[in-house]
Formats: structure tokens, C-alpha cells, sequence
């Protein structure tokens, strides 16, 4: 199992709309709107790494207000 944090930045004003849209995903096991560089962070679960890039590229940078993805790969 692969764990993975994402960071998300968006557009003024959609982090809490979208905060539920990402949560909502089926790899991601939590998500929080946070202060700082990043919007949101979410944690995500998956059984290999290319189904947590999958996640990123596919389903959270095609949601409308994203403007930027980071991805960290939990090493333990």
C-alpha cells in the first residue's frame, strides 16, 4: 500500500468547494483545507504509486480551481 500526501493550491475562494470534491475521491482517505503555501492537503491510499499519480493527474488536477498539485510519497 502506497500513502501519499497532496498538496493543492486553488483559485481565490474555491478551497472549500473543492475540499469536498477531493475528499470525495475514492484513493483519498482524508483531506483538509490548511494555511500556507498549499490550500488543501490530502491524504490518499492506493496499492502502487501510479495509482496515486493517477489520482493527482487525472481526477484533482481536472477539478475546476486547481491551479497547482504537489505530491509527497510516504517513504515509512
Amino acid at each position: 500500500m502506497v500513502h501519499a500526501f497532496i498538496m493543492v493550491k486553488t483559485a481565490a475562494g474555491k478551497s472549500e468547494g473543492l475540499l469536498a470534491e477531493i475528499a470525495d475521491l475514492e484513493s483519498v482517505a482524508d483531506a483538509h483545507i490548511v494555511a500556507g503555501n498549499y490550500d488543501i492537503i490530502a491524504e490518499a491510499d492506493a496499492p502502487e504509486v501510479y495509482d496515486v499519480l493517477q489520482t493527482v493527474s487525472s481526477s484533482i488536477q481536472g477539478l475546476g480551481g486547481v491551479t497547482d498539485t504537489k505530491t509527497y510519497i510516504a517513504m515509512g
